[in-house]
């Protein structure tokens, strides 16, 4: 009786279950000074849940799903700081020491997530960057199939422990607004190196182009059939080896990967390339030592292997750090092998040895087409050059009339590369969060379906702004900056049809667009001057999103006028055109002492970057380039009846157009010949 008294009881009284809010609300987060800020979380469905901060307050209930959400009217508070307070019936959650001021959402890949602490001059900024109003919420990396409810991470505040870590384009850009404003700037930070634009965009939104859904589900089908493709494979390779003799037996790897091991027995092999002087098939050792430079221990950096034909084991110091295995991914010889080396692990002297097992074909490590070196963000080793080789055991060759080795699967995409994957993870959580606005540095990936990018670009932007319902809210990105080799005569570009993509994109309302043309490296996919980048983007947020009254914007073409055997280019932008002076050499990449000479494209003018074609569509630099108030003034012997012109369209091209606020001329070009992405689905 009293214990179905007591079960009666139990099933009429409330239950409460914890209030929760998301990692963002916690010490040290700014929110944005506006009339209606989120807070959200969840609790038991039906449960009361007040907010306040400050003199702001608000209530929520938890719906049946368990979701709350309230708004702060935070549109006149002073900055703080201030204590949040989110209550409920069983708990109560606090953040201390919170802001209102600016938020922006920082987001891309490589080039946004490169830290401060690489950049040019990072030394000096890291020192005098102190500055408890300005903050950075760095989320934690996380591709996923679904959309998530929340990430990891934390608020840091500016300064010398801290700020080396930050985004450099980022930390530039919200000083540079908290320093003219004179408000909190809180960044969010949500970038992942080598990532599409795909990555970072909704499938519902992919979805709804035609072209962009076809693609990104060939992607999901490959990565969803590849397990049992390769478990398959696995099979298959296991019962060939058994029927073959090529079963794999390895000798303790002491004797071979171990820094003191014996130096008797081996042989000098130059890699990237076969093991030249050793048996065909069999199981394999190359080794070689690796000098870490003073002060570089302090991060992990990547093996980049290239292509192995056969299955390795790969030990840094004689401690194994990965491997590859038939029932492994990426199996295959054309696949680039990557492993981790942690920060822990480093020497300043060190030994790589690698085993390899090859059952069929010929003993290689590397290739050429493939990066072979030691690489971390500001500094790399190459791996190329004399290693030492040793057979461990040696193979019969395959009897006559045997069955090949199975072929493995091609690999699938890695997951940050899915489509929606970065959206799920790092991005939906985020939502709906109140922001100021967004920046954005990304394209490299995207640059070998650039024509596509005209698409995919403007599908985030809108699929974004519609997931915050928050309207057209800033969108501000950085045009790719200018990269690889220089070409000496007029070229096609998949990079300058990736900026003219991003260029395009500016008819979408309220954004704006970071002219990088003249920051890049030759020889460095990550450009060191990261301050410019973010002052550029931040002169824009100010003009645009902050009425200050400052130039944010170079020379834009505006207009093109034939005459006679000459051309006519009108710029908008264009108070102060000047030809700034080129050098006459320049460093291959920050720090480097190669020295690259400079030749001129059009010795008869004062500006180069500038090509004409007629209706042959055969480019041709302009002999001379003259300017002319707002106006260029070109012409090319090779050219007599031009019709087209284009300055800049090149991966790194040599433009020298600015104007007097010092910004680059926009690179552009005004024909519609045939680009060479337009097929590149």
């Amino acid at each position: 009786m009293k214990k179905s008294l007591l079960l009666l009881l139990l099933a009429v009284l409330p239950l409460h279950a914890e209030v929760k809010v998301p990692s963002f609300f916690s010490d040290h987060a700014v929110l944005q000074k506006a009339e209606a800020v989120p807070i959200w979380g969840t609790a038991a469905p039906g449960e009361a849940v007040e907010v306040s901060l400050g003199d702001a307050k608000a209530s929520a209930t938890a719906g049946s799903d368990g979701k709350w959400k309230a708004l702060l009217n935070l549109k006149d508070s002073a900055p703080g700081p201030f204590t949040l307070t989110v209550s409920g019936p069983a708990n109560k959650v606090t953040a201390e020491d919170v802001l209102v001021g600016q938020v922006w959402l920082c987001s891309g890949q490589s080039n946004m997530d490169l830290e401060l602490k690489v950049t040019q001059n990072a030394q000096e900024e890291i020192a005098a960057s102190a500055n408890p109003q300005l903050r950075v919420f760095k989320v934690a990396r996380n591709p996923v199939a679904k959309p998530q409810d929340d990430c990891k991470g934390s608020w840091v505040l500016a300064g010398p422990q801290d700020s080396g870590n930050f985004s450099a384009v980022a930390y530039y850009f919200g000083k540079e607004v908290q320093r003219v404003l004179k408000e909190p700037v809180g960044l969010v930070n949500s970038s992942v190196g080598g990532t599409p634009v795909e990555a970072w965009t909704s499938q519902e939104a992919l979805d709804q182009d035609p072209e962009l859904k076809a693609y990104c589900h060939k992607l999901l089908a490959a990565n969803a059939a590849f397990p049992a493709l390769q478990k398959e494979f696995a099979q298959k390779y296991q019962a060939w080896a058994a029927a073959n003799g090529r079963q794999d037996t390895p000798a303790p790897a002491e004797g071979f990967a171990a820094p003191g091991a014996p130096a008797e027995g081996w042989t000098k092999v130059t890699l990237p390339g076969p093991l030249t002087g050793l048996p065909a098939n069999g199981a394999f050792w190359v080794r070689r030592s690796i000098e870490i430079p003073p002060g570089k221990e302090e991060r992990d950096f990547a093996l980049n292997l290239g292509g192995i034909n056969g299955f390795e084991t790969v030990y840094w110091n004689g401690k194994k750090i990965g491997d590859m295995t038939p029932e492994k991914p990426g199996s295959t010889p054309s696949d680039a092998r990557q492993y981790v080396v942690r920060k822990a692990d480093l020497k300043p002297s060190n030994v790589l040895a690698i085993r390899i097992f090859v059952p069929s074909g010929e003993a290689a490590l590397g290739d050429k087409r493939q990066p072979f070196l030691c690489r971390s963000q500001d500094y790399s080793i190459p791996l190329a050059g004399e290693w030492e080789a040793k057979a461990e055991k040696e193979l019969p060759a395959l009897a006559a009339g045997a069955e090949p080795m199975p072929a493995a699967p091609a690999k699938a995409p890695a997951p940050q590369l899915l489509p929606a994957y970065l959206y799920n993870g790092m991005i939906a959580p985020l939502i709906p969060m109140a922001l100021r606005g967004a920046i954005w540095y990304q394209g490299e990936n995207n640059a070998g379906r650039a024509y596509a990018y005209r698409t995919a670009f403007p599908t985030l932007i809108n699929d974004w702004r519609k997931r915050w319902s928050e309207g057209d809210f800033p969108f501000y990105w950085c045009q790719l900056a200018n990269y690889q080799a220089r070409g000496a005569q007029p070229e096609e570009s998949r990079w300058a049809e990736l900026r003219e993509a991003q260029t395009l994109t500016l008819a979408l309302p309220n954004t704006g667009q970071a002219v990088l043309i003249d920051l890049g490296e030759t020889g460095d996919i990550h450009p060191r001057n990261k301050k410019d980048a973010g002052l550029r983007l931040a002169a824009i947020a100010l003009a645009q999103s902050y009425g200050q009254q400052v130039p944010f914007s170079g020379p834009v073409y505006d207009s093109m006028k034939v005459e006679g055997n000459a051309v006519r280019i009108h710029f908008k932008n264009a108070e102060g055109l000047a030809a700034r002076p080129l050098p006459d050499s320049y460093p291959e990449r920050t720090g480097s002492p190669k020295m690259i000479p400079v030749t001129r494209q059009s010795p008869g003018g004062e500006l180069d970057g500038f090509a004409l074609a007629g209706a042959d569509k055969k480019w041709h630099w302009a002999d001379a380039a003259k300017i002319e108030g707002e106006n260029v003034v070109l012409s090319s012997a090779a050219v007599p009846q031009p019709v087209a012109v284009r300055y800049d369209w090149a991966n790194n091209p040599q433009g020298n157009l600015y104007n007097a606020a010092g910004f680059p001329a926009v690179p552009f070009r005004t024909d519609d010949f045939p680009l060479v992405t337009k097929n590149a689905k």
